[in-house]
């Protein structure tokens, strides 16, 4: 019996994760394959969208100017009912921590339709960092019959909360699979003049630079607007000012809060470069490129340390605390000095700098996408079982 499968995400980050299971899906003659998508990122998801190839069978386009969590959560799920009518699923998939996560695992519950959870079992415990990550993806938990847990860590938290051992399966991450099949794919297919075009004369410049080195930024968790992200901003226009022989390159996101900010501090520094976001195939050559990553982000926790790059994380707490424990993360809080000392300590320190980049990455191999599809077979009956 063919299994029918609706994947379902919104953002680029999800996108990305999703991307290589939803291309193995399409081919196995296991699965009727079908693809959602809610446009919570609109254009940094068509981006990731163009790059796979990938085509959804239904676009919810939920996202207007002004809208607040509650919009995006009702819009999603009321989007998400008719859906799940027309298509028929036998079971949703769902990653992550989003709020399309939780909204589409919740309107599949409400249709009896069983859920898979890709990237399960992530935790920091703290219900307000990240937020509102940490809560969506504790409430899939309680939703979700098959959770694909990324790291052996990941699964005891799952089986701390009750969830039965039998519907756990660690996988590996599917963000290694992408990271890694985007890689093998620009190297072959890319020249110096494509990059050059696509990141601006100014930053191919200073990666071309061999006299120079470059520091990849990323910078827009919800939890740190206001005080944390100014903090952060202080911190790398410091940083910027004591070491003029080092770029900074920073692909700003699109939300208001965050832009303001980093126009308003880090605008006036020629050795900062703020660009408008990449597209996937670009930020992997641009992160390849660099010399080590500061970020407050989460994805970038696992890519990274597969290309080698220290990551320094502008968060107090992680849900990823494999990287930390491995040696490849290093957390650095939302503090100036913390920040500012932390970073140069990795910049300056051959010994620090040389563990971080060959720490082992805790987080998969590139297999992760076959191992969910042999699950999914395996547990094709324990899948259509229908939601209590």
């Amino acid at each position: 019996m063919t299994l029918r499968v609706l994947s379902v995400f919104g953002t680029r980050p999800e996108a990305i994760k999703m991307a290589p299971l939803v291309l193995a899906l399409q081919k196995s003659t296991d699965f009727d394959s079908q693809v959602c998508v809610t446009g919570q990122h609109r254009e940094m998801l068509d981006q990731v969208l163009t790059l796979f190839k990938i085509i959804p069978d239904y676009d919810l386009a939920l996202m207007k100017p002004g809208q607040d969590l509650f919009d995006v959560t009702a819009a999603a799920i009321v989007g998400m009912r008719d859906v799940l009518v027309s298509a028929k699923p036998d079971i949703v998939l769902v990653h992550g921590d989003t709020t399309t996560c939780l909204a589409a695992a919740l309107a599949a519950f409400y249709h009896a339709i069983p859920v898979a959870h890709i990237e399960a079992g992530l935790r920091t415990g703290d219900l307000s960092a990240p937020f509102p990550e940490e809560l969506n993806r504790s409430l899939v938990a309680k939703i979700a019959s098959h959770h694909f847990a990324p790291t052996e860590s990941a699964r005891q938290n799952l089986l701390n909360e009750g969830i039965d051992d039998a519907a756990i399966s660690v996988t590996g991450n599917t963000v290694i699979d992408a990271l890694l099949m985007t890689r093998d794919s620009i190297n072959k297919t890319f020249s110096g003049v494509y990059w050059r075009k696509q990141l601006g004369d100014g930053v191919y410049g200073c990666l071309d630079d061999t006299t120079r080195r470059t520091i990849l930024i990323t910078a827009h968790r919800r939890e740190n607007f206001g005080q944390g992200f100014d903090n952060i901003c202080r911190a790398i226009s410091q940083l910027a000012e004591q070491h003029s022989d080092w770029d900074f390159v920073y692909p700003v996101h699109l939300n208001p809060n965050v832009r303001n900010p980093v126009n308003i501090l880090l605008g006036q520094y020629t050795n900062v470069h703020l660009i408008e976001p990449l597209d996937y195939k670009t930020f992997v050559w641009l992160m390849d490129k660099s010399e080590l990553v500061i970020t407050d982000s989460g994805g970038i926790q696992e890519e990274a340390p597969s290309l080698g790059k220290p990551v320094l994380v502008m968060r107090d707490v992680t849900e990823r605390p494999e990287a930390v424990a491995a040696g490849t993360v290093r957390l650095v809080g939302t503090e100036i000095e913390s920040i500012v000392n932390e970073v140069e300590l990795v910049m300056e320190n051959a010994d620090i700098y040389r563990r971080m980049a060959t720490a082992i990455n805790p987080y998969g191999d590139g297999h992760s996408v076959e191992r969910i599809l042999n699950q999914l077979k395996q547990g094709a009956s324990l899948a259509l079982q229908v939601c209590a």
